[in-house]
């Protein structure tokens, strides 16, 4: 089989319901990545009641309200254990914002709410009297440097089990209090940048692809991608006012 003929895979977790900074454009843009190095792409939404796509090769999930992490809550319990076992054996992730927290032990609200989570992160959230906003630039150590927008009330702390995703140049981040920004474990990416994020950083679509493509098929021979037009939106993006 050539690698034009192999397919990848990619579920988006509760589009309906977690998807309002334009999240969507993590999946569309991963997918067009995935095709630029040879795989076609199919991409299946999961939302509350659906039956769960257990053969997914990379899964993507967005932000939404503290109404539509609620909405969602009991759904994504259900599903924990299988989310769990699949991240543990390398299942490729990327979760921002809402997902993110809910990926994580616990959101304790603003309002009061504790919303439990799935515990893949070692992390919990505390609903902030503030909103963090605005553009956010990041090093990573795995992908460079990273640039974004983030928009979230939510602070997240990190336990022992979990390093950063990144740290902090220009921005807030995971809290107020240290540098750190995002989550990672496994084969899994949690990150509060929007904007979107994937489109600006390629090297993280390019790990996510890698990692699933390694999962499937045993071997992944990168197409050589020009990226000029990706390096002068980062370019741009991070010469704007925070």
């Amino acid at each position: 089989m050539t690698q034009a003929r192999k397919s990848l895979k990619i579920l988006q977790l509760y589009p309906q319901d977690m998807n309002i900074y334009g999240d969507w454009g993590n999946t569309l843009s991963l997918s067009r990545r995935a095709q630029a190095h040879g795989f076609e792409t199919e991409i299946v939404d999961y939302n509350p009641g659906d039956t769960f796509p257990e053969d997914a090769d990379v899964i993507v999930g967005g932000g939404g309200q503290d109404s539509g992490q609620t909405i969602i809550q009991d759904d994504l319990l259900a599903l924990g254990n299988t989310l769990k076992a699949q991240a543990e054996a390398g299942t490729p992730m990327l979760v921002i914002c809402g997902l993110y927290q809910l990926f994580g032990k616990e959101f304790r609200t603003i309002g009061g709410e504790n919303l439990k989570g799935i515990g893949i992160f070692d992390l919990h959230t505390v609903g902030g009297e503030e909103r963090l906003i605005g553009n956010i630039v990041e090093e990573s150590e795995e992908f460079g440097t990273i640039v974004g927008y983030e928009n979230h009330s939510g602070l997240t702390y990190l336990g022992e089990n979990v390093k950063p995703l990144a740290h902090v140049t220009k921005g807030e981040g995971n809290n107020t209090e240290d540098s750190g920004e995002g989550a990672r474990v496994h084969n899994v990416v949690g990150s509060y940048l929007h904007g979107s994020l994937l489109p600006k950083n390629p090297r993280i679509s390019d790990f996510l692809i890698e990692k699933a493509v390694l999962n499937k098929y045993g071997e992944f021979t990168p197409a050589t991608l020009d990226d000029s037009v990706i390096e002068r939106a980062r370019a741009s993006a991070m010469e704007r006012p925070r």
